[in-house]
């Protein structure tokens, strides 16, 4: 089922097919803020009244030309303008493809830099996405060198790729901060663990590893068990809440997310908005199943209505 979704995520051809059925796109504002920064802030909003922080991201990747880099760029800027502007408990998250990195390098290069300064003038912090593994050395080459300039920038480590106990040591090591995810894109054989338990007991050991050496850590599942896990460990490390948050996705365990608010943890939750969203919600039903439920009961439900 997961391959499956993944394999979907990158056909062009079934987007265009799914966007003609209503309850697509209805079952994908679950997970989506909306098609507007408008919508996104709304979200992020919402979430501070609950004590809970939030990331946002500009949905869009793997941009075509450089126009349509500069344009996610200008957009980009405008939200961390909208953010400060509305005084929300609130950073960024981006994708360095969405800005130029398959075109040219140096190109998205100079252009993370522009949305850092302008993020750094206003107190604020930028996250790089990691994209798939052929993003990886990249993507971290450039945060590294970013991070060195302007110090306000952190990155991401997926857990199921094997190389990536090594990168997580490294960017500890220099300071830089990370998102821990276990990982959402199909990669080759020989590049990642193949069994959800083997990526399971990688992520714990890599969550130890940033909770008591990283710099303020993002620890982002939905996992119960994986979360229980984390807190104990930091109460057996005498780690304060205050060192780490928890992060998820907007529209997922939010349960979880207000319990743990409640709770004395900081919370952020990854808040995605714009009209490119099929990529990303279809990551989302590979990842969990009871993704795929909602789908199929909001097909069913439409269908109800139809006959009705």
């Amino acid at each position: 089922m997961r391959a499956f979704f993944l394999y979907l995520a990158r056909r062009e051809g079934f987007k265009n097919f799914a966007l003609h059925f209503k309850f697509f796109r209805n079952t994908a504002s679950r997970f989506i803020a909306g098609d507007t920064l408008e919508d996104a802030i709304r979200v992020v909003k919402q979430a501070n009244r609950r004590k809970i922080k939030g990331t946002l991201d500009f949905l869009g990747e793997n941009t075509l030309t450089p126009e349509d880099a500069l344009t996610a760029c200008k957009e980009l800027i405008r939200a961390q303008d909208r953010m400060d502007k509305e005084r929300a408990d609130c950073n960024l998250s981006i994708k360095l493809t969405q800005i130029g990195l398959n075109l040219d390098p140096l190109f998205c290069e100079q252009n993370l830099v522009k949305i850092a300064e302008h993020a750094k003038n206003l107190g604020n912090f930028v996250r790089v996405d990691m994209e798939d593994s052929a993003c990886t050395d990249r993507t971290l080459e450039i945060v590294e060198r970013t991070y060195r300039n302007l110090g306000n920038v952190g990155t991401v480590i997926q857990a199921y790729l094997y190389r990536s106990e090594w990168d997580a040591v490294r960017m500890v090591k220099k300071g830089i901060r990370i998102r821990l995810v276990k990982g959402a894109y199909r990669e080759p054989e020989g590049v990642a663990f193949r069994r959800k338990k083997e990526t399971d007991a990688n992520y714990v050991k890599l969550m130890k590893v940033l909770l008591e050496n990283g710099t303020y850590p993002a620890i982002a599942t939905h996992d119960g068990s994986i979360i229980q896990a984390a807190k104990e460990f930091v109460q057996s490390k005498n780690i304060p809440k205050e060192s780490f948050e928890f992060q998820m996705l907007y529209g997922i365990r939010r349960d979880l997310q207000r319990l743990l608010a409640r709770d004395g943890y900081n919370v952020r939750i990854y808040i995605p908005y714009g009209a490119h969203w099929y990529p990303y919600f279809m990551r989302r039903l590979a990842e969990r199943p009871a993704n795929v439920t909602f789908l199929i009961r909001n097909l069913f439900m439409e269908k109800k209505m139809n006959v009705d």
